[in-house]
């Protein structure tokens, strides 16, 4: 047993130097991990301090609630679109005009046939006929690109004009 106590005796000043380095990277260590902590403390506060909350928690928190509130607001918003689009394919866009003389060497061009056709080709159909004593004005409902009356040649180019727009 003495020559263990001799031999830790005689390596004791190894053992004292390697304690020392392990002391100073250890001390070394903590000093890094205390700079981090210290820049990401003061990010922290940063983030933190102009939102009305005192933990990141509560702040998150308050995040998820505004996000659920802006998807049920923009559920409303597509919902509404969608109404307003098929809403848009009733509006009577496409026109068609077509103009001649009715009644032949007794008038002139005033004459027309007017088709008011949404998309779906639903709308109506407004013929005028002009001559000098007298003007007369019809309208017929149009429902798939036809009528339920009779159409003229001329009403029929109408509702054909308005159709080919696009």
């Amino acid at each position: 047993m003495s020559e263990w106590n001799e031999w830790i005796l005689e390596q004791l000043h190894w053992v004292a130097a390697g304690a020392v380095l392990v002391i100073l990277l250890l001390w070394i260590i903590v000093l890094v991990q205390g700079l981090k902590i210290r820049r990401m403390s003061k990010k922290y506060n940063a983030m933190m301090s102009g939102s009305g909350v005192e933990d990141l928690e509560s702040l998150l928190l308050n995040l998820k609630i505004q996000l659920d509130a802006v998807e049920e607001e923009q559920g409303q918003h597509r919902e509404h679109l969608a109404s307003v689009g098929t809403a848009l394919l009733g509006i009577k866009t496409r026109t068609g005009i077509v103009r001649y003389n009715a009644f032949g060497e007794r008038g002139n061009d005033l004459s027309f046939s007017l088709a008011l056709l949404s998309k779906k080709g639903d709308g109506l159909v407004l013929t005028g006929l002009y001559n000098r004593d007298n003007s007369f004005v019809y309208a017929k409902p149009v429902k798939n690109s036809e009528s339920s009356h009779t159409l003229s040649p001329e009403e029929k180019e109408a509702i054909r004009l308005a159709l080919q727009e696009d």
